[in-house]
């Protein structure tokens, strides 16, 4: 007898759809005057506000580290409010951090760099003002101790609050704020320079890469297909095509199923599940069946296989997801972390198929 599953399958779905859209929706409250002047963008007047508990503090060190990360995705940078620009760029930095209300859940409320509610210890609040107008992005870094005055003395450095706007300046020349503004801004052609240039590290142009993918940026797909090549960006690159649209399907299909690497392959199925899932696209899951019936698919990129499939509810997957799940219920092995992750992710695709299935 087969059990449906009727209202969390939907609501997840439902939810998962509801994500996406949001997140277009969050591009959308740009007017059209708003986002041509965000194609300009050249130049950012940047201020700078350092806070201790001694009162404002010198911040020139702090605008002089702003201003060249902001060099280094390209972009000039003035001090003077009456020197033409095309955005300010605002930093304010304490040495105890006060606090701004309750901030709003979804959307970049929810990222680790989102402002904290709790934490009282040395931060910068980043923000940005396109044409007057303050902008809902707000970025927060922290130092990684709370107290800086007990900071300060274990680390015998003389005055708390100075300490504390060091530390805030050595976590602002490692933050990515450059890249986010970038992808904010919709600065494709930026993220593509430094993604292809020989100096930048692995680890920022994985960043780069997810970035262009959650831009949904169609002219980052060649550049994305060259990363292929690496085998330490392959799997990112691939996640990030993921999010092209249906231009990125014959490249990640061929690699699920071609692969030697079953990394790649699973970096490939969740790919096209991204795809048909953002998408609608249904035409990705003929191939992922196939590959979910193979015999010869690794256990990791299985599951894979069975995520992307509950992304984009089919009754074509039901049957051979019910099948999968009866071979899979048959074998014994609690210590098998694989095994149960598999499980797992068919037992919930399985109930997002049948449950599309029956109120489609």
């Amino acid at each position: 007898m087969r059990i449906r599953f009727v209202l969390p399958g939907l609501g997840l779905c439902l939810a998962l759809s509801l994500c996406h859209n949001l997140a277009l929706a969050y591009r959308e409250y740009f007017t059209p005057e708003q986002r041509t002047q965000l194609e300009h963008i050249q130049t950012i007047l940047v201020h700078v506000l350092a806070l201790t508990d001694q009162g404002e503090a010198q911040g020139t060190a702090l605008a002089d580290a702003v201003a060249q990360r902001l060099g280094e995705v390209g972009y000039a940078t003035v001090r003077d409010p009456a020197t033409p620009h095309d955005v300010v760029f605002r930093v304010k930095c304490e040495q105890r951090k006060t606090w701004e209300g309750t901030t709003a859940t979804g959307g970049d409320a929810d990222l680790p760099d989102a402002p904290a509610r709790l934490w009282k210890g040395p931060a910068c609040q980043l923000t940005y003002v396109l044409g007057g107008m303050k902008i809902k992005w707000q970025k927060e870094v922290r130092t990684e101790f709370e107290d800086a005055v007990a900071a300060a003395q274990a680390a015998q450095a003389g005055d708390a609050g100075v300490y504390a706007m060091t530390q805030l300046q050595k976590a602002l020349e490692k933050y990515e704020f450059p890249l986010l503004l970038a992808a904010e801004w919709g600065h494709v052609d930026r993220l593509l320079k430094i993604l292809d240039s020989p100096d930048t590290s692995q680890a920022r142009k994985i960043k780069i890469m997810s970035l262009l993918g959650d831009m949904q940026a169609d002219e980052a797909l060649p550049k994305l297909k060259d990363a292929l090549k690496d085998r330490d960006l392959s799997k990112q690159a691939l996640v990030a095509m993921g999010n092209l649209g249906k231009d990125g399907i014959p490249l990640l299909v061929d690699l699920m199923n071609s692969s030697p690497q079953p990394e790649i392959q699973a970096a490939a199925a969740k790919g096209l599940g991204q795809i048909g899932g953002i998408a609608g696209d249904a035409s990705v899951v003929l191939p992922l069946l196939a590959k979910l019936q193979d015999s010869k698919t690794d256990w990791a990129v299985l599951t894979e296989v069975a995520w992307a499939l509950g992304k984009i509810p089919d009754k074509r997957s039901i049957q051979p997801l019910y099948d999968l799940d009866k071979k899979l219920q048959a074998i014994r092995d609690p210590d098998n972390v694989t095994l149960k992750k598999l499980k797992e992710a068919v037992f919930w695709a399985i109930k997002q198929c049948d449950t599309w299935d029956q109120y489609s």
